[in-house]
């Protein structure tokens, strides 16, 4: 019996293995080929989504039954779309993105900042202020993730949940550089790693809701739950 990369990508963090200690070394695993401040490759508005329409309609689908009414999120790396239905009605709906315009353009958002998460990585918000974090392809540019992911962990209520989207598609320069060496089901385990060393997150898992696999993007959730 073949083992199909989606059972493969939903076992990656079953069990999972980590190091005792944060293995990473932030100064060349997290290095980038493009070193330069990030609001100036931002400072373009970039209206167009980044995954392809079949994994949106994907990506929608999993928010429709994931998302609740009324739920306060916070969408970091925000931008122009969210993603989430078109007929949520969430409390607080907030974007945290590095270009003011994108932002603007969102409609699901009832407040949004601008804020570059590389330059400091701390959330302008209170503790325990939202039910959800999420987080659309774009978890491999975060060069402090250990840092973020404190700061998801702070801002979540206990039992809030954080959800991390992922592909294989990316601005390479910007991407951190153990990214670009590893594997789709190795970004799995990474992306869990960095729940598990916050320290604020009970046992990551992961959700494979690609929507046709091999003729469309790949598409992962990677999901912490913070700790009661």
């Amino acid at each position: 019996m073949s083992i199909t990369l989606g059972s493969m990508a939903e076992k990656v963090l079953e069990n999972p293995k980590f190091p005792d200690e944060w293995p990473y070394s932030d100064d060349t695993d997290f290095s980038r080929q493009d070193e330069s401040k990030d609001t100036i490759f931002y400072d373009t508005p970039r209206l167009c989504y980044h995954i392809d329409d079949d994994a949106v309609s994907a990506l929608t689908k999993y928010y429709s039954e994931n998302l609740k009414e009324g739920d306060d999120v916070l969408d970091i790396c925000s931008s122009w779309v969210s993603h989430y239905p078109k007929d949520f009605k969430g409390g607080k709906v907030v974007g945290l993105g590095m270009n003011e315009y994108e932002l603007s353009q969102n409609p699901q958002l009832t407040d949004f900042v601008v804020k570059d998460l590389n330059a400091d990585p701390v959330f302008p918000f209170e503790d325990s202020s939202f039910d959800k974090v999420t987080c659309v392809v774009s978890v491999d540019y975060l060069n402090k993730p250990l840092q973020v992911f404190k700061e998801i962990g702070r801002v979540l209520r206990p039992g809030g949940e954080c959800l991390i989207s992922m592909s294989n598609r990316c601005f390479p320069t910007k991407a951190f550089k153990i990214w670009l060496q590893t594997s789709d089901l190795e970004h799995i385990f990474i992306t869990g790693s960095f729940f598990h060393y916050s320290d604020l997150f009970d046992v990551p898992s992961c959700s494979d809701i690609s929507p046709n696999p091999g003729r469309s993007d790949p598409l992962y959730i990677v999901k912490g739950v913070r700790k009661m």
